[in-house]
């Protein structure tokens, strides 16, 4: 067997994912992707700004994985935003694992700690949107079962036509449960034990970049939650509904509102209001 690890650049000034809509959108175009390739999936997470995946297959098919999953995604993001070009351009690192030692292990561990990286939550499992939670549950996740849906509703829910299991169970949140397609019971093989599982988890890199920058962090605030109070905030202090309608003084004075209200650093300040982070380090600079 071949595996994968698969990730997207970090976007600088932009986010894949601006609210829970996109991110319901996202779970559930993962599921249609595995099913209708036929790649298996053994561990996924869709960050504000970047996405990563652990695949079983060869490198040939990982790149044609994520192709299709940012085809699709970036078909709906820009119906939705106007946006175009945005996805095609964000670059893919794509690493093979040798399946030989515990690269596997590392990879998933990796990837379902980058929430917990990025203070998002205290640990994996409370983060929502990938597998974080997916593994040695007890008891086992519920939902509602995709065939209880109406021909219309499933198409409404994953943003296509595709025709999935109608065993796949839909969480109360509006999103195909990674459980119904993701390799859980491999993961579990290869882990073999809880305790053994959780090991990996506080030793992976993600893991030390959270206790090396510990003294520096606060609570945070999320990228989409800045980014859904932005308009507000710009109406409020300028008369403007959007950044990109200001001037560069009037730019600056946003940008400083941003970190002193919501705690940001450039670059999320960056992501959230669509500027460069060399453009928000400038002008934060220029007129103090």
């Amino acid at each position: 067997m071949r595996y994968c690890l698969v990730s997207t650049n970090h976007l600088a000034d932009a986010l894949w994912f601006k609210d829970t809509d996109d991110y319901r959108v996202g779970m559930n175009l993962v599921a249609v992707v595995s099913c209708a390739l036929g790649i298996p999936v053994l561990a996924f997470i869709l960050m504000s700004n970047h996405v990563h995946f652990v695949l079983l297959c060869d490198r040939a098919k990982a790149e044609l994985f994520i192709t299709a999953f940012k085809k699709q995604y970036g078909r709906y993001y820009r119906l939705k935003y106007g946006t175009k070009e945005l996805l095609r351009r964000n670059k893919v690192d794509i690493q093979e694992l040798d399946p030989s030692d515990d690269s596997v292990e590392w990879a998933i561990a990796y990837t379902v700690m980058n929430s917990v990286a990025a203070n998002l939550c205290i640990s994996p499992g409370a983060y929502a949107w990938g597998t974080g939670n997916s593994y040695f549950q007890c008891p086992p996740a519920k939902g509602k079962r995709l065939d209880s849906l109406s021909g219309r509703a499933r198409k409404r829910l994953l943003h296509s036509k595709a025709d999935l299991p109608g065993g796949f169970l839909v969480s109360d949140n509006g999103y195909i449960l990674p459980e119904s397609y993701v390799r859980v019971r491999l993961v579990e093989s290869r882990f073999r034990t809880p305790k053994r599982m959780i090991f990996y988890l506080s030793n992976s890199s993600k893991a030390r970049q959270r206790l090396q920058t510990a003294d520096e962090m606060i609570p945070a605030f999320s990228d989409q939650s800045i980014a859904s109070v932005l308009p507000d905030l710009c109406r409020s202090l300028f008369g403007a509904g959007k950044a990109s309608a200001l001037s560069e003084p009037q730019l600056s004075e946003l940008f400083r509102q941003v970190r002193f209200r919501f705690s940001a650093n450039i670059g999320q300040i960056a992501r959230t209001t669509g500027f460069p982070p060399e453009t928000v380090t400038r002008l934060l600079d220029t007129y103090k």
